[in-house]
């Protein structure tokens, strides 16, 4: 009996197996590179707190720099810093970039992100998460997005990062053009 019994679990598995992967994928969309469904253009804004700007800070570091290379290698940095559409600090926000940095490498300065963009306002409300690696001494550095909420519901495609200005450990500005290859 407990043979028979072990013998139908197996066709029944199997047939389940087979019918699963005979069903077509929810997403058969296709896309183009070269076409984005969406496209953001906004500027990232980052002062590190350095023990005496408690008021303006919008990231700290949480983790030192170890003595391994000259280039902040294992330093950690949370941060809250607003997005703007423009390059001025105080244009008012239209997204916070929550997450953290920490620089990966003895030999350079590159640093790996993982955050949110939290978007709230008139124009988009929800989150985009974005997460990768920064090589600093490149013009262009492109980033994933990796998903989305509310307006940007599953999205995916690519971040590209621009240093905008850079003043020292203080504060540093970057443009990130946020283009979306899958939009739903």
């Amino acid at each position: 009996m407990a043979r028979l019994v072990e013998k139908i679990l197996c066709i029944l598995f199997s047939l389940l197996f087979i019918a699963s992967c005979s069903v077509s994928p929810v997403h058969s969309r296709k896309f183009k590179a070269s076409e984005p469904c969406k496209r953001i253009v906004l500027y990232y804004h980052d002062i590190l707190f350095n023990g005496t700007n408690v008021a303006n800070a919008t990231s700290a570091t949480v983790a030192n720099q170890t003595k391994l290379g000259d280039f902040k290698f294992g330093m950690l940095v949370v941060f809250d810093d607003p997005m703007t559409k423009d390059h001025h600090l105080l244009s008012p926000p239209v997204a916070r970039a929550q997450g953290f940095y920490f620089y990966d490498m003895k030999a350079t300065y590159n640093a790996w992100f993982a955050y949110t963009l939290l978007f709230n306002s008139t124009e988009h409300k929800g989150t985009l998460n974005i997460m990768g690696a920064d090589v600093m001494d490149q013009e262009t550095r492109d980033l994933s997005v990796v998903g989305g909420t509310g307006d940007f519901f599953m999205a995916r495609g690519i971040a590209t990062f621009q240093t905008d200005t850079f003043q020292g450990a203080d504060y540093f500005r970057v443009q990130m053009d946020i283009k979306l290859y899958e939009c739903y």
